[in-house]
């Protein structure tokens, strides 16, 4: 069965909150948010700080996009584990956390970013869940770290994060983002 941790941009671009997203990334956030939801399992922490992020940044009161709904759906579920898992993670500091699989990378990610890669390792199964990325390119610097530890980046929008990273970065050697079979 499929299991993932998203990241909260995915949400955003599926509720069309990115307009520099190309149309084909939008399409494909939304459809695995849909996917997602009639045939997975959404890993989050029991800490609720995925929650609390996604909450944050989208609104399901009324919802307006895709990932409101995602979101409205996910609070449904949150009691029924054939659809939502709870990790624990352990806080260190302020945005650090004791299960992050690489100390040193830690410092270097976006301290909002970190919880995504803490969840993905403290998941207790040797089959760790996916985390889907959308477009954030910082996220090709991170991922060859991070699969290092078993931890697998799925970039739903690969060119569109290696558009941006062209254009952020244009001075550092290019990482392409990983190639994921389509089943995770």
């Amino acid at each position: 069965m499929l299991k993932v941790v998203i990241d909260t941009n995915v949400l955003l671009v599926a509720n069309q909150q990115h307009p520099e997203m190309s149309t084909e990334c939008v399409a494909h956030c939304i459809e695995r948010l849909q996917g997602v939801q009639e045939t997975g399992v959404v890993v989050i922490d029991d800490a609720f700080i995925i929650l609390g992020e996604y909450q944050h940044k989208t609104r399901i009161k009324p919802p307006r996009g895709v990932g409101d709904v995602f979101l409205k759906w996910l609070l449904r579920n949150m009691g029924n584990p054939a659809r939502v898992e709870m990790v624990n993670v352990t806080l260190t500091d302020i945005d650090c956390y004791a299960e992050f699989p690489d100390q040193a990378l830690q410092a270097r990610f976006d301290p909002p970013d970190r919880i995504f890669p803490a969840v993905a390792h403290a998941y207790a199964h040797a089959d760790k869940p996916t985390i889907w990325q959308a477009a954030d390119c910082k996220w090709i610097d991170w991922w060859p770290a991070l699969a290092e530890h078993g931890i697998q980046i799925k970039f739903l929008c690969a060119a569109d994060a290696q558009r941006f990273y062209k254009n952020k970065f244009p001075r550092q050697r290019h990482v392409p983002a990983p190639a994921m079979p389509e089943s995770k």
